[in-house]
């Protein structure tokens, strides 16, 4: 299956070269571009697209606030999924666009291999953020996020089992499903059956937005340390 892919980047320059990059594979297909999120989503009113190369920084609209209203319905079938490209390291606004729905983000310097890998990853529904470096994220801007005490609880939280909230917490402290395993002496078929459960319970997109949820409710605290 061919994976249909959108470039948003006001740069024409950056655009022509992740395009050369993903010509070359026989399993991809760049099948439309935008200059800025406004573009974007008149865009996609008319164009199937599987995963986009959404830069941050752009005029008219940026792509935080164009992610989020990509993303708005959730996990709806044929949805794209967003892959955020930005020119710094933990970006305060890629982590904003990972609250609002994106899954993953990667450096625009990022090793054409990588690039790819990460492509494949995110359309076949993964995170392409690695653990280590979602709780990193999270530690870092956790504190600039605005304060979530006067809204209530995420009722949804309270459909996890035990074993299930125990398993949220190990993965918004940053460990991988093996190691999850590991520590409860589990299958990592198993783990991965709790982690699918936990995302559909609590209708999230990936474990990206499994761990900001775990944060913004207290179940995580900054630092890594459970509730």
């Amino acid at each position: 299956m061919t994976i249909r892919v959108m470039l948003v980047d006001d740069q024409v320059l950056l655009r022509t070269g992740f395009r050369m990059v993903l010509a070359a594979q026989p399993d991809m297909e760049v099948v439309a571009e935008a200059g800025d999120g406004v573009e974007a989503l008149e865009v996609l009113r008319s164009t199937q697209v599987d995963v986009i190369l959404m830069d941050v920084r752009m005029p008219h609209l940026d792509g935080v606030e164009a992610t989020r209203r990509i993303c708005a319905g959730g996990q709806q079938e044929g949805a794209p999924k967003v892959l955020i490209l930005t020119t710094f390291d933990l970006d305060e606004y890629a982590f904003s666009a990972l609250k609002a729905g994106a899954s993953g983000f990667m450096l625009k310097d990022v090793p054409p291999s990588e690039l790819l890998a990460a492509i494949r990853a995110v359309e076949s529904g993964d995170a392409v953020v690695a653990p280590s470096t979602t709780r990193r994220l999270l530690d870092r801007f956790t504190p600039m996020l605005p304060t979530t005490s006067a809204e209530p609880v995420r009722p949804e939280l309270e459909r996890l089992t035990d074993r299930e909230r125990e398993v949220l917490l190990l993965v918004a402290q940053g460990l991988s499903n093996g190691e999850i395993a590991e520590r409860l002496v589990l299958s990592e078929a198993t783990v991965k059956t709790h982690v699918g459960r936990i995302l559909t319970k609590l209708n999230l997109r990936d474990r990206v937005q499994a761990v900001v949820l775990a944060y913004e409710t207290g179940l995580v605290r900054a630092g890594g340390a459970g509730a």
